[in-house]
Formats: C-alpha cells, sequence, structure tokens
C-alpha cells in the first residue's frame, strides 16, 4: 500500500475530477447526512461531469476454487480504474483503509479514494491508495 503521489500517472486526472465532484456536492450539502445522500448526489453530480461509473456493482469472491456471488459492492467504480468507498463517519479508521485495500485486490482495480463526507472540509476526509 502506497500513498498516490508516488504513482502520478495512476488516475491522477481522473482522481482529480472525482475529487471535484465530491466537493461540489460537500459544498452544496454539509456533513452530517447518511452515505447512501452522498452515494446518490456524488452519482448525479459525476454524471454531470461526464464521469463514467458503475454504482454498487458485485464483485464476486474466488475462496480456494469456488466463486461466492454477492460478495460484496463497491460503492462507486469510475472508468473502471478507480474504486470509491464512501463514508460518513467521524473519521477514517484503519480498518476502513484495509477494507477498500481489499476491495482493490480483489477487483484487480489499483486506485481507490476512501471519501468521508463528515468533514468540515471534505479535503480532510480524503484518504487516496494504490497497489503497488
Amino acid at each position: 500500500m502506497s500513498d498516490v503521489t508516488k504513482f502520478p500517472d495512476l488516475g491522477s486526472r481522473l482522481s482529480q475530477k472525482i475529487i471535484g465532484s465530491a466537493i461540489e456536492v460537500h459544498k452544496t450539502l454539509g456533513a452530517g447526512l447518511l452515505e447512501s445522500v452522498y452515494e446518490e448526489c456524488l452519482a448525479i453530480q459525476m454524471k454531470n461531469d461526464g464521469l463514467n461509473f458503475t454504482r454498487q456493482e458485485i464483485i464476486p469472491i474466488k475462496y480456494k476454487g469456488i466463486t461466492l456471488e454477492n460478495s460484496f459492492k463497491a460503492d462507486i467504480i469510475v472508468e473502471n480504474e478507480i474504486i470509491i468507498e464512501l463514508k460518513a463517519v467521524e473519521k477514517i479508521l484503519p480498518i476502513h483503509q484495509a477494507q477498500l485495500l481489499t476491495y482493490m485486490k480483489l477487483s484487480g482495480i489499483k486506485l481507490g479514494l476512501i471519501m468521508n463526507f463528515n468533514t468540515v472540509l471534505l479535503k480532510d476526509g480524503i484518504k487516496r491508495m494504490a497497489l503497488g
């Protein structure tokens, strides 16, 4: 695991566009709502900003040769390059980072963003992660 700044070519334009969309949502709504509300509004904003994405995409898990369907759902996957894990919590915890890393490994997507909308400034609630 490492910060995306060590991989400047890994989706930086795309991640900045996503973050811009999220900042617009946060500026409009503020903190204190449910994750599902932020997800819905972020989807509207990203669509308006011309981003291609899927929501609640099911990623199957393979365990010892058996595929488990409906294993987990990624909140948002943008252009099949970045997984976004949305939160509305007091602070991002190590378990949230571990969760995103697991999602990234299982999906094969090398870049992820945790976005915690329960902050005064959204930039303080964003954690970028990359698989090396």
